[in-house]
């Protein structure tokens, strides 16, 4: 049968639990009455004021129950089933006395160990202990950290949606863009076309205002040398007096006076770019200036 023993190394004076009854006391003073429990086994161990290492030992070895108490580890009283054993007769429980004491010595080399073990365990406990702050609060940081990268990661995605509109929006834009573009590329020919147009026009009317000129140039040489006929003719006194010529394909008048036929016929023959359709001539002061009008009758 295993014994186990309770090992203590406190300074406190123990009382010891045995009762001795008043009777048993008066009939029997050899007989240890012993109350406790036979297989409670202990092993208490205290330094009362003498100074001296006290023990007191009680255990179930072997079937047998046992008490001994020691001082400074010399045996002093020995029990057996509750008998008070004599001095004398301690040889015969000699082999199970040192087996006792030899398993209180391994139970106290081991308490020292379980003691030592103990206090390293206390000791990691407490790196436990510090380990389990210190996760704790990692563990807090990291909560605090994922709240914080998840709100990063909301706005992230707030952000990443505007961006996405925003580039849906430009892809709107650049598609508008790049259709007016082709509407302008298309304008841009039309408005080449046109100004080749416009600038052929400009050359024609260029020409044609070269022949215009051209024309008024010949109309007032042609008129000067008329106003010459009509004063050589003396149908007027002077060039000045020439207020009004009309010639048409029915005759001509000057100064508001039909002329003869035959004065027709050669100014017709004569000033024949002015004979074909209707022809004035106007030099009234009234109207600030000589005007001068000539319709063929080829312009319309």
């Amino acid at each position: 049968m295993k014994t186990n023993y309770l090992k203590s190394s406190t300074l406190l004076i123990t009382t010891l639990a045995i009762a001795l009854t008043a009777k048993a006391q008066n009939d029997d003073s050899a007989k240890h009455k012993y109350v406790a429990d036979r297989y409670d086994n202990q092993h208490v161990v205290n330094y009362p004021a003498d100074g001296k290492r006290h023990e007191y030992v009680k255990t179930n070895w072997k079937g047998k129950y046992y008490e001994m108490k020691l001082v400074d580890k010399k045996m002093t009283e020995l029990y057996v089933e509750g008998e008070k054993i004599p001095q004398a007769d301690w040889g015969k429980y000699s082999t199970v006395i040192a087996q006792i004491r030899e398993q209180i010595r391994k139970d106290e080399i081991q308490a020292r160990k379980d003691q030592a073990q103990a206090r390293l365990d206390q000791a990691q406990a407490r790196k436990d202990q510090e380990q389990a702050r210190l996760d704790q609060e990692g563990a807090r940081k990291d909560q605090e950290q994922a709240q914080r990268d998840q709100e990063q990661a909301r706005k992230d995605q707030e952000e990443a949606k505007k961006d996405q509109e925003q580039a849906q929006r430009e892809q709107i834009d650049a598609k508008k863009d790049q259709e007016q573009a082709r509407l302008d590329q298309i304008q841009a020919r039309k408005d080449q076309e046109q100004a080749r147009k416009d600038q052929e026009q400009a050359r024609l009317d260029q020409v044609q205002a070269r022949k215009d000129q051209e024309e008024a140039r010949k109309d007032q040489e042609a008129m000067r040398q008329l106003l010459s006929d009509l004063v050589a003719d003396k149908i007027a006194p002077d060039a000045e007096s020439v207020k009004q010529v009309t010639m048409d394909s029915a005759g001509m008048t000057v100064n508001g006076v039909k002329q003869p036929d035959a004065v027709f016929e050669r100014y017709h023959k004569k000033f024949s770019r002015f004979a074909h359709g209707q022809f004035t001539y106007d030099n009234n002061s009234d109207s600030h200036g000589i005007h001068m009008s000539r319709f063929s009758n080829n312009d319309n």
